[in-house]
């Protein structure tokens, strides 16, 4: 049978499993056991096991539980609320300055928690409310809280940059370095469409209530003193130090990515039991037990990926189907966006982490040859997977922000989510007409790159 045939199976078979209903690991094992048994030597699936804990005997891949556990340990506490609640008194005098308070104070527990759920859910569950208190749109709140997180798989240390590095064999040092700045360039374009929907909302709503300003939240303005806006650092300030200490740990050289993980974890562990009073077994068994469930849901997910990479290229399938990319002699710039056009379907149906495990061995070698740089498209394919956070039909944010504020309607929070989505796609244009946005700072700390 042609490695064509083979390969059209092959495909096929994966999206009949997963269109049943089956978990996306359980789903892409078994496809991997099924073709190991049809095509490949009857001994291979003796060695099932072994070739499971081989692909996932990372170093790097050892990071993940513990960046987890470091995250669920602020998700879990009140640091969210206390984050945003900062924030918002030192940005109050800016029009729409709740709206950015949202977006960076996401920002910064995103780089902290390094999960764009866990962002969502922390930041959302005290800001949409005050938002619409206040009175902003239910979808515009959404948006800048579904958006916000999804600076979570950007800003380091992310999950999802861990998983393509490996998958790419970069530098995971420099990528997520190469992160920084077009994480930055995002929040920014947030915070200035934030600024700019604020005025619109205002505006409509100086028209409907000339006569009594009053009758609309949005119209009353807000005066904190200089005493209540440094009143609020001292809760925030032990996590930022948190954070500067990860960086600093991690970028100086002190250690390792999974060394600055486990400190990061035990870190964060000891600030919610100082400042929250998180240290009684009672208060630690939902961090602990959250921990574990995401730690091996993804795992596990991890695993099958890699099994099912590992089949495909036994089979040469990701080998011919990057021969047969290479063969169309697409100039370099439409092969990236065919690539990132199938990402971005791809991020209809299937989270990050199958993503990048799943195409790696296909997408990467043409790009490689067609002279890209890894570690920037790396940064350009994080943003698009972004992109799939928050739009239909998946948008695993969309759903997160539905179960913390239920009163939104679904219509309205996905169009509160779109503007987010475009701007994203004028980041990734950004990103190929400036490379430097995301290539400058790990050139800076870590020097050119090796060829």
């Amino acid at each position: 049978m042609s490695t064509l045939a083979v390969g059209l199976m092959y495909g096929g078979a994966t999206l009949a499993i997963m269109a049943s209903g089956m978990p996306i690991a359980l789903a892409l094992g078994t496809v991997a056991v099924i073709f190991m048994y049809f095509f490949m030597p009857g001994a291979s699936l003796d060695t099932v096991t072994q070739n499971v804990y081989e692909e996932m005997a990372s170093i790097t891949l050892l990071a993940i539980p513990l960046f987890i556990l470091k995250g669920a340990a602020i998700g879990k506490s009140k640091a969210g609320q206390d984050l945003y609640s900062a924030m918002h008194v030192w940005m109050s005098r800016i029009p729409g300055g709740l709206g950015i308070a949202n977006v960076f104070a996401c920002a910064l527990f995103a780089a902290m928690a390094g999960s764009s759920p866990a962002t969502c859910s922390a930041i959302g569950s005290a800001g949409i409310p005050e938002m619409r208190k206040r009175g902003y749109s239910g979808g515009f709140a959404a948006g800048v809280i579904a958006a916000g997180g999804t600076l979570g798989i950007l800003l380091p240390p992310s999950i999802t940059m861990i998983l393509y590095a490996v998958a790419a064999e970069q530098s995971l040092g420099r990528l997520f370095l190469a992160g920084i700045g077009p994480g930055l360039l995002l929040v920014l374009l947030f915070a200035a469409y934030a600024m700019m929907r604020f005025k619109a909302e205002y505006r409509a709503a100086l028209r409907a209530h000339a006569a009594d300003p009053a009758e609309h939240p949005i119209l009353a303005k807000e005066h904190f003193t200089m005493a209540m806006r440094f009143g609020s650092l001292p809760r925030v300030m032990p996590f930022i130090v948190l954070l500067s200490g990860v960086m600093i740990a991690l970028y100086g050289g002190y250690a390792t990515p999974s060394e600055t993980a486990g400190l990061g974890g035990i870190l964060a562990l000891a600030l919610i039991a100082l400042i929250y009073g998180v240290w009684r077994p009672t208060d630690l068994a939902p961090i602990l037990e959250s921990t574990l469930k995401e730690s091996t849901m993804l795992m596990l997910i991890i695993g099958m990926s890699l099994l099912y990479s590992y089949v495909m290229s036994y089979l040469h399938i990701s080998q011919a189907a990057a021969q047969a990319i290479v063969g169309l002699q697409l100039s370099r710039w439409l092969l990236l966006a065919a690539i990132l056009v199938l990402v971005v379907v791809l991020g209809f149906f299937l989270p990050p982490v199958s993503i990048i495990l799943m195409t790696a061995p296909i997408m990467l070698p043409p790009l490689k040859a067609a002279g890209f740089d890894l570690i920037w498209f790396g940064v350009v394919m994080t943003i698009v997977m972004e992109m799939g956070l928050i739009h239909p039909p998946v948008g695993l944010n969309i759903f997160v922000i539905r179960n913390i504020a239920p009163d939104i309607p679904l219509r309205d929070v996905i169009w509160g989510t779109l503007p987010f989505v475009l701007l994203m796609a004028f980041a990734v244009v950004l990103l190929c007409l400036v490379p430097s946005i995301s290539t400058w700072l790990p050139n800076l700390v870590m020097g050119l790159p090796s060829r």
